[in-house]
């Protein structure tokens, strides 16, 4: 009797014998070839179910009666005659039963498509009962059966079939799924072959192979081409077979698409992602970035020559760059909000230069009290709570699936290959010569086998004394209660030998037909790679398949790297752990951390025994662990890179005068408390965010302190080389009034800055990412206390150090010193000397400016460009060090791996799958809906290019259908006896279970039946007698409460192998849409709430989600990160639009030329770039908004002098306390080994500084050039000028009324003289006269700077406070900058004396 499968496979090739005439003599309709039933077949002693063969018989066929004809009627309905004539059979009862056992082991697998079971039924019906079955049998080997009675027992026949009958059968069947698996039912039904390899001779060869234990005696299937005829009388079976697309009866259904191709509706691709935008053959976001710089272009040169050739357009003064006092604001609004703040300023650093001490006392005090919140602190290293907000889909999503289905299951892997191994080819009697790669080798499965033993036994002492072993933290699907060793889930290419030893190394003779030779190992693994899903294979070794803790294990989930379907060539193995996730808060999350650890040193120990293969692996905890690594190894990089700014910023402080001076004019004291004021910001603003309950993050701890370091040097740079520059006092001062005069000049372009800065960053608060959000808070925090200290402890310390400067005593030891000296020197200078020299006259020159221009429009079009090809992600190989073991992983990943990671599709609560209209638009099997859900799902895996998923979704519900399906044995009740109701297992042969099928006629189960048995399948072990239960596939798919309400479901899918960031933002997109989809498809069944739906859910999207919104929020981000930039200074400019479009523009173009860099040097956009893009803006604003402060209150007559005057003085402040600032400690951070320090605080922070740099001195002082404020308006305001300094307190907008000037005279002791004589006041501009050579007099109408200096001669004496600011001044104030200055005693010699200076320069 032939025997079915369900899920075997085994391998073994087409046995076929000559038939023997004197067995089967009559070929006759009407005519057995064998009857009845003769025992257990000698030959036989491994099947998987017992079977008799049957006794040989060629005598006419029985009328079938009674028991026998309505068994017949129910198993093979098609043998059945009209009801008025007899039915004769050559099938005895019990022969009918046994052929209806065998059926429904593999009908429970096809019943779900009608066609194919009901020809596969046919084909063993009319095997075993036809009563024609003479005419296509022939016996060709018996064994005599004396107990028997003397009968002969039937070994082995011949069947012949005609092709297109056997065609059709296996047609109808090629086609059906498995939805454990995902599957073809086929691959357990064609033995070696498997689904891939399967034609219908070899289908039927495996069905009639006697080693595939279930075939009770060998079958040898003839397929007879039409119109042919065998010899000897015997007529092939030729009947009719269904096509897959026909309903085989009346009630019936044809299968469905998912399972027969030819019922699909013509498939409609999904829309493809539209190709690159493109302008003929070039790229077309190029052609418009080089077109726009074309228009640019230009209207830029025709501005130029509209300018230069219209008449009655007042003449630009020529350019001499003489550092000048600056003028007044804007407009009379903007003189009164600097005339406030200055005022203000003034009195405050009078105050605090009065009495420093208390100042730092209660600075000290507050900053101590608020930093005491850092024993609160709360640090963030979890991934998904810095990149993911709480209230985001992905988190949403994950907390419900987690809620309903637990975590998913952490992996730990190891991939082996063998570098240096050779292969070798095998000769099969089975499967011909293969090819063996030489990783597929004994000894190295064998080392696989060793590591695999060792970590079986290895153990690990978790916190609180609990020794864990393996089996207390494995995933155990099959026996998830006590799961023991054998029951964990590790799959590996030796579980295709049950991790066993013996099995591996067995040999067994092996016979193909008259050929004889051995089978070992290579046979048997690969029959299993065919048909993974095989008991036991073909093989003379009779090995199953089937991993030691029950399940199947397929290739593409143990093996990588093989081409095409080649198995055996592949390059690497791979071994996966599986285990449970437990929560956090849960002790046992404790136990698999410690036994992870403990793998990772195992693997670790194995791969230093093994040099000849290379091993690289993980553990679910490695990437935390890595991160936490690098980030301790990298803590002496950052420190090294602060101590280098904090050197830099102790030297550059000082101001040398000569050697004898050293100690007393170093300011290092003063630099580290400048320092020491910074960090207590930074500690300020953590601890008070701590005390608010806001968590902080590694990425804080790196970027902030360079950020408010950034910020903070610039303005202690501006304030004490003001306070340097403008050291002489005016008779009378006191030096508290001089810190109170240095810090009204320089305090509001120092507010200025900070307040944009504060303003930008609580705007980037409203980021959803929290790790963005906290940086911002952070920032915001740190920047508005930095100010807050530079305003009061700093200039506390300041005072304090002019006091023990004017001492004479020496810098850090105040103890020791050189006494009081009457005369000190200007200082030596480099920078500012350079700038007013040489670079601003270059720069400003009218040849340059235009060429700067185009060069930076052609820069701001090529970023737009790059900014549109920059990369938006974040591998994961970037967060890694780089001696990491898991880059060496992450690129054997990217090589082997062939399938992707599980993706879930969840359904929400409310659905009622158990209607039938409910059902019908989930299931996939006959009957279902076209677009349900698993259809849908089927469809969108036939273009895994577009939707990224390979392997469809497993489908509980169409499994539990077929569980239900009568016509197997799966679904059964206890009829009697105690256990009377309650469930059956299909491995129990109870009397009680007869008559207890669930389902007595294949239907949809009603509710209550669906209620009722459903929890029944989801608890069932899967068998060989019934493969659909669920236990492992589907215990954990469906969440019910007690009442068997169905409140969540998931079907997993699989996606294709992703490599890239982009890839997996790409395969979320898809999921989300195709979700999006079905959602809409299930919200029109009857009942359901419009709240339902379904999304996709798989553990990368909690990262990934990001990108789908990190590029419009960025945009969004950084605009309103320049809207108060815009604002800020347009109001505290004196509302000079000009000056503050110009701020923005240039801030714009910088963040647009370091968006392209990044592009260019392989910086990828993600939310730690977007953190550097915010704290660009701020770094931005102080390359920019001090050089535009200065130009705006500039008093020189045009905007070239403006321009000229703010580049020299506040330029070389800028490159000091900014740049320079930020570049020593960025270069070092070149040498750290975590990479993502590299680019994205390396590479980055050096872009954004040296484009930031590039802008504010070269692009911003020749745009303002331009488009500054007219020469008319600065002629009339320059009527109004005044002496003063630095950034123009002295003007005469900034001139206090009557009363506060009368109570300054008062403090003073002294007037201020004749102020607004202009006369020559501007001689003293004569040293850079002697910078052109010559110097004439032809100049003299610049270096007029006439009218805007105090008077030199007459009322000079009084007004000495103005001329202090001489280290600003180009003509009588440069003398800072001159080796022969003169004396600053008295205004009009102090003048002369600089001309010693311009003869130099003319020698």
């Amino acid at each position: 009797m032939p025997g079915s499968l369900l899920l075997a496979g085994a391998v073994l090739g087409t046995l076929l014998v000559l038939a023997s005439s004197s067995l089967t003599p009559i070929h006759r309709a009407g005519y057995c070839a064998f009857y009845g039933t003769c025992g257990r077949n000698p030959e036989q002693n491994g099947s998987l179910v017992p079977s008799q063969v049957p006794c040989l018989d060629n005598s006419p066929a029985r009328a079938a009666q009674g028991l026998l004809l309505a068994k017949l009627g129910s198993v093979c309905p098609d043998l059945l005659g009209d009801a008025n004539r007899t039915t004769y059979v050559c099938c005895s009862l019990a022969q009918l039963n046994s052929l209806q056992l065998s059926v429904a082991l593999s009908g429970t697998v096809l019943a779900r498509c009608p066609s194919c079971i009901k020809n596969f039924a046919n084909l063993y019906c009319h095997n075993t009962c036809s009563p024609d079955q003479s005419l296509f049998t022939n016996v060709t080997r018996v064994a005599n059966r004396t107990a028997g009675g003397g009968q002969l027992a039937v070994l082995q026949y011949q069947a012949y079939y005609g092709q297109d009958f056997a065609e059709d059968s296996f047609a109808s069947c090629q086609g059906v799924r498995l939805p454990a698996t995902g599957g073809y039912a086929i691959d357990a039904m064609c033995g070696r072959y498997g689904a891939r390899l399967c034609t219908a001779q070899r289908w039927l060869d495996f069905q009639g192979d006697k080693n595939n234990g279930l075939a009770p005696l060998q079958i040898d299937f003839h397929l007879v081409p039409n119109g042919t005829r065998p010899p000897d009388g015997i007529v092939p079976l030729a009947r009719r077979a269904w096509r897959c697309h026909e309903a085989p009866g009346d009630g019936e259904r044809p299968c469905s698409c998912q399972d027969c191709a030819q019922s699909c509706p013509p498939v409609r691709a999904p829309t493809e992602a539209p190709p690159p935008f493109r302008l003929g053959a070039a790229d077309g976001a190029l052609v418009l970035c080089a077109l726009l710089f074309g228009v640019l272009a230009v209207a830029f040169v025709c501005a130029l020559l509209w300018r230069r050739w219209v008449p009655g357009k007042p003449p630009e003064p020529p350019l001499a760059p003489a550092a000048g006092r600056e003028g007044c604001c804007r407009c009379p609004g903007g003189a009164r909000q600097y005339g406030f703040l200055a005022r203000g300023f003034r009195r405050w650093g009078t105050l605090v230069a009065g009495h420093p001490v208390p100042v730092l006392l209660v600075a000290g005090a507050a900053v101590g009290g608020l930093a005491a919140g850092l024993a609160t602190l709360r640090l963030t290293t979890d991934p998904v709570e810095l990149w993911s907000a709480p209230g985001s889909r992905a988190r949403q999503e994950k907390a419900f699936h987690d809620r309903h289905f637990g975590p998913f299951f952490r992996t730990n892997q190891v991939i082996l290959t063998a570098p240096g191994g050779h292969g070798a080819r095998y000769d099969s009697l089975l499967l011909g010569t293969k090819n063996f790669s030489g990783v597929l080798r004994e000894e190295v499965l064998g080392a696989l086998l060793d590591l695999q033993e060792k970590l079986a036994q290895t153990t690990a002492w978790a916190p609180g004394g609990k020794l864990v072993a393996l089996n207390d933290v494995c995933y155990a699907p099959l026996n998830p209660g006590t799961p023991a060793l054998a029951d964990c889930c590790v799959n590996s290419v030796t579980q295709y030998f049950q991790n066993n030893r013996t099995h591996l190394g067995m040999v067994a003779e092996q016979t193909v037909g008259t050929e004889t030779g051995t089978a070992d190992w290579h046979d048997h693994l690969m029959y299993c790679v065919n048909s993974p899903l095989s008991f036991k294979d073909t093989t003379a070794l009779k090995l199953s398949c089937m991993a030691q803790y029950g399940a199947p294990v397929f290739p593409y989930i143990v093996l990588g790297g093989y081409p095409g379907s080649e198995y055996t060539e592949t390059e690497a193995l791979i071994l996966t752990y599986s285990l449970n996730n437990f929560p956090r808060d849960d002790p046992r999350h404790e136990w698999v951390l410690s036994w992870e650890e403990r793998f990772l040193q195992v693997v670790k120990d194995f791969q230093s025994s093994q040099p000849n293969l290379s091993i690289a692996y993980m553990a679910e905890r490695s990437l935390e662990d890595e991160i936490n690594r690098t980030t301790a190894q990298d803590i002496p990089i950052f420190t090294i890179s602060y101590l280098v700014v904090f050197l830099y910023i102790s030297l550059a402080l000082g101001e040398y005068t000569t050697w004898r001076r050293l100690l007393v004019d170093s300011k290092v004291t003063l630099a580290l408390g400048g320092i020491a004021v910074v960090v207590g910001a930074v500690f300020a603003a953590m601890g008070f965010l701590a005390f608010l309950g806001l968590p902080s993050s590694l990425i804080i701890l790196e970027v902030v302190p360079f950020l408010v370091l950034a910020v903070g040097a610039d303005n202690i740079f501006i304030l004490v080389q003001e306070y340097q520059q403008q050291s002489q006092r005016a008779p009378g001062e006191t030096r508290e009034q001089h810190i109170g005069r240095v810090l009204a000049q320089v305090a509001p372009s120092m507010l200025l800055c900070s307040l944009s800065e504060v303003i930008c960053f609580l705007l980037g608060a409203l980021s959803s990412m929290p790790a963005v959000r906290t940086f911002a808070l952070t920032a915001a925090a740190a920047i508005a206390f930095d100010f807050l200290l530079q305003v009061s402890s700093f200039v506390a310390l300041l005072a304090l150090d002019a006091r023990r400067q004017e001492a004479g005593r020496f810098d850090m030891c105040c103890c020791c010193g050189r006494g009081r000296e009457d005369a000190r020197g200007q200082g030596a200078w480099l920078l500012r000397p350079l700038l007013q020299r040489f670079y601003t006259p270059l720069l400003l020159h009218r040849l340059a400016r235009p060429l700067v221009v185009l060069v930076f429009l052609f820069l701001t079009c090529a970023g737009i460009y790059l900014t549109l090809k920059v990369s938006v992600g974040l591998d994961q190989e970037l967060s890694m060090p780089t001696d990491s073991y898991l880059l060496q992983y992450f690129a054997a990943l990217n090589q082997y791996l062939a399938v992707g990671v599980p993706t879930y599709f969840v359904t929400t609560g409310g659905y009622n799958f158990s209607s039938p209209e409910g059902t019908n638009a989930i299931c996939s099997s006959s009957g279902c809906d076209l677009n349900s859900l698993t259809h849908t799902i089927q469809h969108a895996t036939s273009f895994p290019n577009l939707s990224y998923l390979a392997i469809p979704a497993t489908s509980w519900l169409d499994d539990f259908l077929d569980w239900l399906h009568p016509i197997g044995r799966c679904c059964r009740f206890h009829t009697s006896g105690n256990l009377s109701g309650t469930f059956c297992p299909s491995t129990e042969n109870s009397l009680s279970c007869l008559g207890g099928a669930c389902l007595k006629v294949a239907r949809r189960p009603t509710v209550a039946e669906f209620q009722r048995f459903l929890p029944w399948f989801l608890h069932d072990r899967p068998t060989l007698e019934c493969a659909k239960g669920g236990l492992g596939a589907y215990d954990t798919s469906v969440s019910m409460d007690a009442n068997g309400t169905i409140l969540a479901t998931r079907f997993m899918a699989y996606q294709r192998p992703l490599r890239t960031s982009q890839e997996y933002t790409a395969a979320l997109r898809a999921a989300r849409a195709l979700a999006e989809e079905i959602t809409t498809t299930l919200r029109q069944v009857p009942g359901t709430p419009p709240d339902f739906r379904v999304f996709p859910y798989t553990v990368t999207y909690v990262y990934y989600e990001q990108y789908l919104t990190v590029v419009a929020e960025g945009l969004v981000m950084l605009a309103l990160c320049l809207v108060p930039t815009f604002l800020v200074s347009f109001l505290l400019l004196g509302m000079d639009l000009r000056a503050s479009c110009a701020t923005l523009l240039t801030i714009a173009m910088i963040l647009v030329d370091t968006v392209g860099a990044m592009t260019l040097w392989g910086i990828p956009y993600n939310a730690v770039a977007l953190i550097n893009l915010v704290a660009a803006v701020g770094i931005s604003v102080e390359f920019v908004s001090h050089i535009t402060c200065a130009f705006t209150r500039s008093a020189q007559p045009g905007r070239l002098a403006r321009a000229a005057e703010a580049t020299t003085n506040m330029g070389s402040k800028v490159v000091a306390g900014v740049a320079m600032t930020n570049l020593p400690g960025i270069v070092v951070l070149a040498f750290a080994k975590a990479q993502l320090i590299q680019i994205f605080f390396f590479r980055l922070n050096l872009i954004i500084t040296l484009v930031g740099l590039a802008h504010g001195l070269i692009f911003l002082p020749v745009l303002l050039s331009y488009i500054g404020s007219g020469p008319r308006e600065a002629a009339q305001e320059a009527a109004k000028g005044q002496q003063g300094a630095g950034l123009g307190l002295g003007n005469s907008c900034f001139e206090e009324d009557d009363s506060d000037r009368d109570r300054d005279k008062a403090e003073t002791g002294k007037g201020s003289g004749d102020r607004g004589q202009g006369g020559m006041g501007g001689m003293g501009d004569m040293g850079d006269m002697g910078d052109r050579g010559t110097g004439g007099h032809g100049d003299m109408g610049y270096m007029g700077d006439m009218g805007d200096r105090g008077t030199w001669g007459h009322g000079g004496q009084g007004d000495m406070g103005g001329m202090g600011d001489m280290g600003d001044m180009g003509g009588m104030g440069d003398m800072g900058d001159r080796g022969d200055r003169g004396d600053r005693g008295t205004g009009g010699h102090g003048g002369q004396g600089d001309m010693g200076d311009m003869w130099g320069a003319v020698g």
